[in-house]
């Protein structure tokens, strides 16, 4: 559901379309579980329901657990090309 989000709003029922093998009704419980999360932001418009993703917690988690990996591994892959280049000049 958050990579459809992703791409823009969507309507519960426009989402419910989205995922053929689930009822409507598990499809506003997953919303639900996202909202609860802060995964999403609802706005409603008269008889709509309006899901946003809400990039600032994903960006949280990305910030502190996989970006401190993912600066070790450039690390890595810095040190890796300067020792083959240094070993092949």
């Amino acid at each position: 559901m958050l990579d459809i989000l992703r791409r823009r709003p969507r309507t519960t029922g426009d989402l419910a379309l989205s995922f053929a093998d689930l009822s409507r009704y598990a499809v506003m419980q997953h919303l639900r579980v996202l909202e609860g999360a802060r995964l999403i932001v609802v706005r409603r418009e008269g008889r709509h329901r309006w899901n946003h993703l809400n990039p600032v917690p994903i960006r949280a988690i990305y910030e502190r657990w996989v970006s401190r990996y993912a600066e070790i591994d450039a690390e890595g892959l810095v040190g890796l090309k300067r020792h083959i280049e240094g070993s092949n000049g």
